[in-house]
């Protein structure tokens, strides 16, 4: 680490590294707010989204318990035939959306299948489009629990060690400089009343 000079330069420049911290930090600390605002509200989703997969999954196997018959083949019935996903970015940090799901429903013989089978690819829909929904939920509640940890380091770095070693090397500088000031003007006095007490002394020794 190197050694704090103790001048009117090294002033100037840990005082203007104060006043930018100073001015960084309400901005770090509002992308913080605006980090942890939106982090509660995916995770409120991510719940809202769990519990109505958990929902509709039990809703199923309680209406359709011939789901065990193995006979009937329900395999590839729906089908993903589009998925979009994009990004958002909120203050630097890139989260997941989903901006479009097209279900395919693969065609199947309503005579050669049981009743059962249209409520099952009705349900089945409802339970994939959920499960890419909680897949992007998961994902952004990831994504803004690390940021949240990383600007909260970041605030942290200011508010406790930053902010605080720049106030104590200025409070240091400048008691320096005025121990400094008050060594000049005592070395001024001492060398005036010097040079009049050698003045004097020349006078006396021409009389």
């Amino acid at each position: 680490m190197a050694r704090l000079a103790l001048n009117k330069s090294s002033l100037a420049r840990e005082s203007a590294q104060l006043a930018e911290y100073n001015r960084f930090l309400p901005s770090l600390e509002l992308k913080r707010l605006q980090i942890v605002a939106e982090r509660a509200k995916a995770k409120d989703t991510l719940k809202r989204l769990d519990e109505e997969y958990r929902r509709s999954f039990d809703d199923i196997a309680a209406s359709l318990p011939m789901l065990a018959n193995r006979l009937v083949p329900l395999q590839g019935l729906v089908t993903i035939r589009k998925l979009v996903r994009g990004e958002q970015n909120l203050s630097g940090t890139i989260l997941p959306t989903l901006e479009d799901v097209e279900l395919e429903t693969r065609p199947y013989s309503l005579l050669a299948r049981p009743h059962w089978v249209d409520p099952y690819v009705k349900g089945m829909r409802d339970l994939l489009r959920l499960s890419l929904e909680l897949e992007v939920a998961t994902e952004r509640v990831k994504r803004l629990l690390e940021a949240e940890a990383v600007i909260s380091r970041r605030v942290n770095l200011f508010e406790k060690v930053l902010i605080p070693q720049a106030a104590r090397n200025i409070r240091k500088i400048r008691m320096a400089l005025a121990d400094a000031e008050r060594d000049a003007v005592v070395r001024a006095k001492i060398s005036k009343r010097k040079t009049a007490a050698r003045a004097a002394g020349a006078r006396m020794a021409e009389l």
